[in-house]
């Protein structure tokens, strides 16, 4: 029986097609795994956002959950430029398997149907993989997340239909670009560059001392930006755009003049240039470094990027105890309404049992208006001469420290003040001591001396954020001119689970006029942000991790393949297989470390920023050492991953 010529093409492409794949397969691991990775989580995004128990969970819902859609949105745009930029890594290689197949009278449509079907059968085996595994582990991640919210909810096991839907389509778009890409690939070559691809050498890599200290020059003025004060809206976008235009150009440079430059100063030490291999070494890095300039400056900004998201997540969690104390230092705190409101409210705190009374203080407070012109700080929107200020005994601030078990005791003399730390400032006493400001009264304006600062708050915050301590006397005195407002502030224990106490006042009539302001909410609102913050962005900079790793590990095996021969040659001539192993090891850490230790210190540079303009707050040391011990001992993983493929590639030549 004989069959039609196009049943006999098919089944010898799809035949030829799977041998491709599962020969190659060792070598496309990392990149199948990684996208394998991005499709799980990308489903475990679109998972959530129909998780009934996050919905529960979440309070404010409606804002928060849009994060998922947002980290979505852009865990797409990246994972396309990161499968699309990994098949060009793949391209050098399989040219002259393509040229050998267009030698044999392989017509190149059919070529690009073969490449075309390979790269949809990989995309869809990994889509198909990834949507499993996130389908099992969706109930895990959703476990995570009301961990991190600390909420009871019981998790159900479920399939969210809509996500899978949505990532099937998401990840089949992507996966048909690329293969039409790979389809494309027969055509935008001729026979003899196919096979002359891998014998292709690099060109003479040139120095430019000029380039290098421009790239030196722009490096320094970027990092100089971040340690400038940032007061204004205007500052901060011109500020960080050239913070931002500053580490692109500057890395470049970095890469293409500077550290060319420096493997040049090696080479003519003699000493160290004419010992061992070192000579063959550092001569195939300064072959190599100039086609890597772009991939060493990609790989520098995305490591510099992730590891500020993961800081950032990190640190939004890690500090949620601190930073809702310093926003509402009492449980709770409202303004008197009269006797009858403040006793209702009193006993509905009473009540509750499961949170007793620790402490209970009433504390006048007196709001005017103060020159604090020669202060180094003013809110926003007040001039200087006119900044709204509230005044507080420093009898009754001494109570409300005793109230909070704190040691710090304000000690004033008639003219003296202190200065409460503002929120999202890093005011110290060295900043304001010896200044003066003027508090305008009915009857004149006082000045007063600043003698300190005090960082932590006794009054919940509210805007502007100019609370000053005086002594009772000037208190005394000021209260005779205008009257004081009373607020009353309590102080349970475990404070973080009084939702239930904080529904019943807030639903007390009046309390709208009270302002009334817990520490639940403040704890609740920031324990969202940063339980949302920590699982979006640690699942992003995961993602971001394994792609950065794998486009080195890519790279440098397209290298070895390129080297194998050069290698054969060294061991014919009696190089020992240690001295090789010595020497590949030497290459590849300088190939994995060169992008690492740079985006590294962009990263220190660019939190150090975002803590300037207070856009992250709190302790900061143990999220930002920790996020960046963990990305260094992952890249280590994949350097050791590399070396240890390198070399066998090397050594089977």
């Amino acid at each position: 029986m004989c069959w039609p010529y196009s049943e006999v093409e098919q089944v010898t492409l799809f035949s030829l097609v799977r041998k491709n794949i599962i020969g190659n397969f060792k070598n496309y691991l990392l990149y199948f795994v990684s996208m394998i990775l991005s499709v799980v989580i990308f489903y475990t995004f679109s998972s959530l956002q129909y998780s009934p128990e996050i919905q529960i969970s979440i309070k404010s819902s409606a804002g928060v959950l849009s994060i998922f859609t947002q980290a979505s949105v852009l865990l797409i745009l990246f994972v396309a430029i990161f499968i699309w930029y990994s098949n060009s890594f793949f391209t050098r290689k399989r040219k002259g398997e393509i040229g050998l197949y267009s030698l044999l009278g392989v017509r190149k449509r059919t070529i690009g149907r073969m490449l075309f079907y390979e790269n949809m059968i990989m995309g869809a085996i990994a889509t198909a993989i990834g949507i499993v595994l996130g389908t099992l582990l969706s109930k895990l991640f959703t476990m995570i997340f009301l961990r991190l919210l600390e909420s009871s909810f019981q998790v159900s096991f479920s399939i969210p239909w809509k996500a899978i839907l949505t990532t099937f389509i998401v990840f089949t778009v992507i996966t048909l670009l690329t293969s039409v890409q790979a389809y494309r690939l027969i055509y935008r070559f001729k026979l003899v560059e196919l096979f002359v691809a891998d014998k292709e050498g690099d060109s003479l890599p040139r120095t430019s001392f000029p380039s290098a200290v421009v790239g030196i020059a722009i490096l320094a003025f970027a990092y100089w930006l971040t340690f400038q004060p940032i007061t204004t809206n205007a500052e901060f976008g011109t500020y960080f755009s050239l913070i931002a235009a500053g580490l692109i150009s500057g890395t470049y440079l970095l890469f293409r003049f500077v550290v060319l430059s420096l493997l040049k100063l090696f080479k003519r030490n003699r000493s160290f240039y004419y010992t061992g291999l070192n000579l063959i070494g550092l001569s195939q890095l300064m072959y190599r470094i100039t086609g890597n300039v772009r991939l060493f400056t990609i790989i520098a900004l995305l490591s510099a990027f992730t590891i500020c998201a993961v800081s950032v997540g990190y640190s939004s969690h890690y500090n949620i105890g601190q930073m809702s104390s310093t926003a509402s230092p009492f449980s709770y705190y409202h303004l008197s309404q009269g006797d009858a409101f403040d006793k209702e409210a009193e006993q509905i705190i009473a009540a509750d049992g499961e949170h007793p009374l620790k402490a209970q203080l009433d504390m006048p407070v007196i709001e005017t208006i103060a020159d604090a012109s020669a202060l180094p700080f003013t809110p926003s929107n007040y001039a200087p001469e006119e900044v709204p200020v509230k005044l507080i005994a420093a009898s009754t601030f001494n109570q409300a420290q005793e109230a909070l078990d704190r040691s710090a005791r304000a000690e004033l003399k008639e003219q003296e003040a202190a200065v409460v730390r503002p929120m999202y400032t890093e005011l110290s006493a060295s900043d304001v001591e010896g200044l003066g400001i003027g508090v305008k009264l009915p009857e004149g304006s006082v000045d007063l001396v600043i003698t300190g600062v005090f960082e932590e708050r006794v009054s919940g915050w509210s805007f502007p954020d100019v609370v000053v301590v005086v002594s009772d006397a000037l208190f005394a005195n000021a209260q005779a001119q205008i009257e004081p407002q009373l607020y009353k502030a309590y102080n349970v224990s475990g404070q973080e689970s009084t939702g239930d106490t904080v529904a019943k006042l807030s639903a007390l009539e009046g309390m709208d006029s009270a302002n009334l302001i817990s520490y639940y909410t403040e704890y609740r609102r920031r324990l969202e942000e940063g339980g949302m913050n920590i699982f979006v962005l640690g699942f992003l900079g995961l993602v971001f991790l394994a792609a950065t790793g794998s486009m080195i590990y890519f790279k440098q095996l397209t290298e070895a393949r390129a080297d194998k021969q050069r290698y054969a040659i060294l061991r014919k001539i009696g190089v020992s297989r240690k001295d090789i192993r010595t020497t590949v090891a030497k290459q590849t850490l300088f190939v994995f470390a060169l992008p690492l230790v740079v985006g590294l210190l962009h990263s220190a540079v660019i939190l150090r920023a975002l803590a300037g303009i207070n856009l992250i707050n709190g302790d900061l040391t143990v999220p930002i050492s920790t996020s960046m011990i963990f990305y260094a001992v992952v890249y280590l993983i994949y350097y050791g991953l590399c070396v240890q493929t390198y070399n066998q590639i090397v050594t089977r030549a």
